[in-house]
């Protein structure tokens, strides 16, 4: 008991913590941090942001900023998607790499200047992507911040998120499209999204992050835990680090090919990530449809219908959005083809079903 007592006490807060707690929210330890679960529940706050909108506290993420005159090609460096032709006010998503292709995490890159680049990492890596990004920095002109502690992060997600960006805090972004920023005075406002809907985040110091929060509870926005960001962006495909990808599960393993710029002239991981993709994964992650109501959970075996293991489950739920039970899945590549019978072995039992995609639900991003 003593050492889950002094477990729980080093688990870091946001800044919005007491809010959560006079809300009522479960808590529970995520990336390190103590974060909100549910405050509702998962369903409702799920549907909240598919049918209004919702609103996360997401300040345990990392914000890491790069400057100097070779900003450009340092991040390009430990980036694996392309930066050169990328205009300031854009957005780009990518991976940093080890050597042999494996990630050290998926991020956000924002060209907020010509010299000035704003990096958006997961919580539970903010230590380990720093050490990365500093051991890489040698012979770069460029000044590397760790700005994780400066800013508090807000998540409006949903249909009617610009509506209450406007109206509610007065931050104009109907000229934002999709995967842009623009700052507001000291304020960074973008337009990603982590659910599959429209939507905006918002970073700042943790006082105004504060003020803003107040203001759309007291406007009646639903406050939303991670329980319902993890369903809402497993339906519509959105790998989660640490289960879509890790140290031994590769962008190409994953099928985000797309975030890899193998054209550009280096960066690393380049060799091992061409080499896997000329010759293709051993495994591939795919979507996998249930034929039975039971719920695939992360780690439980996938079985061809020999009853052999061929890998295992990253992700899976009955989906809120389209009453199916569906699972993301790293498996042989040679069972990855659409359709391809498999089975999924809960606890003593074998349920059948097939190889599907890995979108479960259609994504609704104003472009």
């Amino acid at each position: 008991m003593a050492i889950k007592q002094e477990l729980e006490k080093r688990e870091k807060r946001t800044c919005l913590h007491d809010k959560h707690l006079s809300l009522g929210a479960f808590m529970s330890p995520f990336g390190g941090f103590e974060m909100p679960i549910q405050y509702a529940g998962i369903a409702p706050e799920h549907y909240a942001v598919r049918e209004k909108v919702g609103l996360f506290d997401v300040s345990h993420m990392g914000e890491v900023i790069v400057r100097g005159t070779d900003a450009e090609r340092y991040v390009n460096h430990i980036f694996t998607n392309d930066v050169t032709a990328m205009p300031v006010g854009k957005i780009l998503y990518g991976m940093m790499c080890y050597e042999n292709g494996g990630t050290v995490d998926d991020l956000l890159v924002y060209k907020l200047g010509e010299n000035d680049f704003f990096l958006v990492i997961n919580a539970a890596n903010i230590d380990k992507d720093w050490a990365w990004m500093q051991q890489h920095a040698e012979g770069f002109d460029i000044s590397l911040l760790n700005a994780s502690d400066d800013y508090g992060q807000l998540a409006v997600q949903g249909p009617e998120s610009e509506h209450i960006m406007e109206t509610v805090l007065g931050l104009p972004c109907k000229e934002l499209t999709f995967y842009t920023v623009k700052m507001i005075g000291d304020i960074i406002v973008s337009r990603t999204g982590y659910t599959g809907e429209d939507g905006f985040e918002i970073y700042a110091a943790p006082d105004y992050i504060r003020a803003c929060w107040d203001k759309m509870i007291a406007a009646g926005v639903q406050p939303c835990g991670l329980g319902c960001r993890d369903t809402l962006r497993f339906e519509v495909g959105l790998p989660l680090y640490g289960d879509e990808l890790s140290e031994d599960i590769t962008p190409v393993m994953a099928g985000l090919t797309m975030f890899v710029k193998l054209d550009k002239p280096e960066f690393i991981g380049k060799e091992a990530l061409a080499k896997q993709k000329a010759e293709g994964p051993a495994k591939k992650l795919v979507g996998i449809e249930l034929f039975d109501k039971a719920i695939p959970r992360h780690g439980y075996p996938v079985l061809n219908m020999q009853g052999e293991p061929i890998g295992e489950v990253t992700t899976g739920y009955h989906t809120l959005s389209t009453d199916k039970s569906v699972c993301m899945a790293l498996i042989d590549a040679a069972y990855s083809k659409l359709d391809t019978e498999v089975q999924i072995q809960i606890r003593k039992k074998v349920f059948p079903g097939k190889v599907i995609k890995k979108q479960f639900y259609n994504k609704n991003y104003k472009k």
